[in-house]
Parts: C-alpha cells; sequence; structure tokens
C-alpha cells in the first residue's frame, strides 16, 4: 500500500535528516511537537540559517538526501520560513515533493496556513501554481477559497496568475468551493466571494451535479427553518449579501430548473423571504421562468398557491393578516416590475379549499386578470419606468427622495413603510 509504505519512509529513512533540519533552525517537526520556537525569529536569524547551509552541504551524498529536504520543505512552507525555504529549494528540494500522507505540495501547505510569501516563492520558484492534489483534486486556488483566513493567499494566488475558472473533476470551480465552505454564521467567505467576482469568476459555473452558485444560497435559507432567531438572522444577512453581489456580476436567479431558482423559493416562501424576494424583483429579477416564460413556472400562481394553502389552514387572524399583506406586496412588486403582466394560459384559482379571507383573494386575483387583459393604463407605464430607472435597490427610499407631490409618491411605492434596515 503506497500510503503505509510512504509513512514508514518518513519514520525509518529520511525523518532522521529531516529532524537535522529542523533543528538547525531551532524547531522540531511540527507533527511531532506541540511546541515550537516562534518562527519569526529563526526567518531573520542568519546563524541558524548559515548551519543549516552548512549541513545540506555535508549531507548531500547520504542516501535519501532529496526525500530529507523535500520533506523538510513542507514543514517549513507550513511555517512560511521564506529564507530556509531559499536554501532548501536552492541545495535540492523538490517543489512538487508530496506529503505521503495527505498528498499536498508545499503550495497546498503554504495555502492551508496562510502563508502569502511562501506561495509567492514557490510559483516564483516554479510550482505549478494550479496543480490539484491527487486525494479531493483541490487546487491552491480552491483551498484558499474556502477559508476567510486565508483571503491574503486568494489575493496572492490571483496576482500570480491562477487560474480563476478551472474545476475540479466534480465541476466545481473556486468560486462553488468557496460557496460550498460557507455556513452563514461561522464561517463567512463574503471577502473571498467578492474577490472572485471581482477577478472574473464565472457565475454560471455549473458542477456535473447540476450545482449552481444559488444552489448553496437555497440550502442556507433551507437551514432558517426552526433554526435559533440569531443564526437565522446571521444566515439570511449573509445569503442577502451573497445574492447581492452575484447578482451585481451577472448571475440570474431565475433560471431553472425551479428547484435550483432562487426566486422560485423566495416566491414559494414568500412570508419568510420577503426581504430578499423583494431584493430580487427590485433589483430586475424575473418573476416567471428566465428561461421559458410562465409556462415554466409562474411568480403570480406560485403566490395565490401558497396564499389559498395557508389559508385553508391556519385560524390564527395575525399569521392571516401578516400573509395577506405580504402577498399583496408581493403581487404588486412584480406588478411594478413589468410594463405588462404576464400569466400564465387559463390560470385560475381555486378556492373551494380555502376556507379564510376567500374574498380578499378574490379581489386580489380579479385585480390581477383585470390588469392582464387590459391595455396598461399610462400611469402604470410612468410607474414602471421610474422604478426601472431608480434600480438598484433598495428603490423605495429613492422614490421618496423624488421631487414629485406626496399622492404621486405613494402611487410609486410598493410598501410606504419598507425599511432596509434588515438587509443592510
Amino acid at each position: 500500500m503506497p500510503f503505509l509504505h510512504g509513512f514508514r519512509r518518513i519514520i525509518f529513512e529520511y525523518q532522521p535528516l529531516v529532524d537535522e533540519i529542523l533543528g538547525c533552525l531551532g524547531l522540531q517537526d511540527p507533527d511531532r511537537q506541540e511546541t515550537l520556537e516562534s518562527p519569526s525569529c529563526v526567518a531573520e536569524d542568519d546563524g541558524r540559517l548559515l548551519v543549516l547551509s552548512e549541513l545540506l552541504e555535508r549531507e548531500a551524498r547520504s542516501p535519501f538526501y532529496e526525500e530529507g529536504v523535500s520533506y523538510a520543505l513542507l514543514k517549513v512552507a507550513e511555517l512560511g520560513l521564506v529564507p530556509a525555504a531559499e536554501i532548501l529549494l536552492r541545495n535540492g528540494a523538490d517543489i512538487i515533493f508530496e506529503d505521503p500522507v495527505t498528498y499536498y505540495t508545499a503550495l497546498h501547505i503554504a495555502v492551508l496556513r496562510n502563508q502569502p510569501d511562501m506561495v509567492e516563492l514557490l510559483v516564483r520558484r516554479g510550482a505549478d501554481i494550479n496543480r490539484r492534489d491527487r486525494i479531493h483534486e483541490s487546487s491552491p486556488l480552491d483551498l484558499a477559497s474556502e477559508e476567510s483566513e486565508r483571503l491574503p493567499c486568494l489575493q496572492r494566488l490571483l496576482e500570480l496568475g491562477a487560474d480563476i475558472n478551472a474545476a475540479d473533476k466534480h465541476g466545481k470551480t473556486a468560486l462553488l468551493h468557496a460557496l460550498a465552505s460557507s455556513d452563514g454564521v461561522q464561517i463567512h467567505n463574503t471577502d473571498n466571494i467578492r474577490l472572485l467576482l471581482e477577478g472574473g469568476a464565472d457565475v454560471k459555473a455549473t458542477t456535473k451535479d447540476g450545482d449552481t452558485v444559488f444552489t448553496f444560497i437555497i440550502f442556507l435559507l433551507g437551514e432558517t427553518v426552526g433554526g435559533d432567531p440569531e443564526e437565522v438572522k446571521m444566515i439570511n444577512r449573509f445569503c442577502f449579501q451573497v445574492t447581492r453581489l452575484l447578482m451585481a456580476h451577472g448571475a440570474d436567479p431565475s433560471e431553472c430548473p425551479s428547484y435550483e431558482s432562487l426566486s422560485y423559493l423566495c416566491l414559494k416562501s414568500f412570508r419568510l423571504h420577503f426581504p430578499l424576494l423583494r431584493f430580487l424583483l427590485e433589483s430586475g429579477a424575473s418573476y416567471n421562468c428566465s428561461l421559458h416564460g410562465p409556462s415554466c413556472w409562474s411568480g403570480f400562481e406560485i403566490v395565490f398557491e401558497r396564499l389559498c394553502s395557508h389559508l385553508s389552514e391556519s385560524e390564527d387572524d395575525c399569521f392571516s393578516i401578516d400573509l395577506l399583506q405580504k402577498a399583496e406586496k408581493a403581487l404588486d412588486l412584480m406588478v411594478a416590475s413589468s410594463p405588462t403582466v404576464r400569466l400564465p394560459s387559463n390560470f385560475e384559482i381555486n378556492l373551494n379549499s380555502c376556507r379564510f379571507h376567500r374574498e380578499k383573494i378574490q379581489a386580489l386575483f380579479t385585480s390581477l386578470k383585470q390588469l392582464e387583459r387590459s391595455p396598461a393604463p399610462l400611469k402604470h407605464l410612468c410607474r414602471v419606468y421610474l422604478r426601472q430607472h431608480l434600480r438598484p435597490w433598495p428603490v423605495d427610499p429613492k422614490v421618496r427622495a423624488l421631487p414629485l407631490p406626496d399622492r404621486l409618491k405613494r402611487y410609486l411605492l410598493v410598501d410606504q413603510n419598507s425599511s432596509t434596515d434588515e438587509e443592510a
């Protein structure tokens, strides 16, 4: 077995040389000693570096010399000891040598330990900046994207020319790695995601399993159901910030299939995710499937279906009032986002199962159908044009700042009591 063979070679063959090399630097193998002398003083200690050079010259013809100095390179890369790494490389260390347990190279290890200066040294000395490890097929850029603490390495790799849209065997790019490793509570990769997007990361990247940039946001939003209120707030804020970044760089949240569509999810759960739904619609997201139109899925149909479903079950007046208000606002946002109302053909609602507020739901539906059948009034077209002109989000504060009569402002507004505090 290669794993055991490699591990035994470290212990029985070249570990003694590794120990001597680290001893010259005042260190011991980090895997075998928990307490280390501060590497910062080692990096500037010319005396220790001279002793290291003399040791390497003396041991140059010893058995397993190349393996020993190459394995020592992994250790100094972990600690960010650039002068020591330069000496090892000048004296025969193999820059593509792999750790026999993890199969990471020195470059991978430098990234994992967030050592940007070491990353630059290794790349400039010939390390393959896009090399993937043999187990997970992770590139240095993938690893750098997965933790916010590795942002300095991520930036350095991009400056050095790493392929920002290279994908692993599953089709996952660095951007998808950054999204997948974020949980919105303890791991916030917002800055990593922003840097990748500004560097040209493809927002249309899709894995072989069909995961998109919005798959991971949809998953996190699903985790908020029944969750701790503080954690739910943090996750919602993270999802909002990342969605804003993605849309600013051209991501479409309304593409099908519906289970990969963030717009579809927010429409279906408009009561829970109304702030995010509002942002999507006010930022130009389609309320229908952006690829196939309302015949695939329609925001109007989804809202009415969820409205009827919820009001057939709950007798709670507070819940019903809140649901109706948010449904009304969601419908108004959709109406105010396009000159013509696009409904599915033969779209009707079934109120037989709806036990409460039938008249209100019927009135909303009738008003919507009339708007679809009639030519759009001039005031509606003006409202749509002005709101589109005031994009991006938030629109309503910009409406309030317009030099217009209050009566006209009230018509332009979707929600006179709207606030952006929750989403900021």
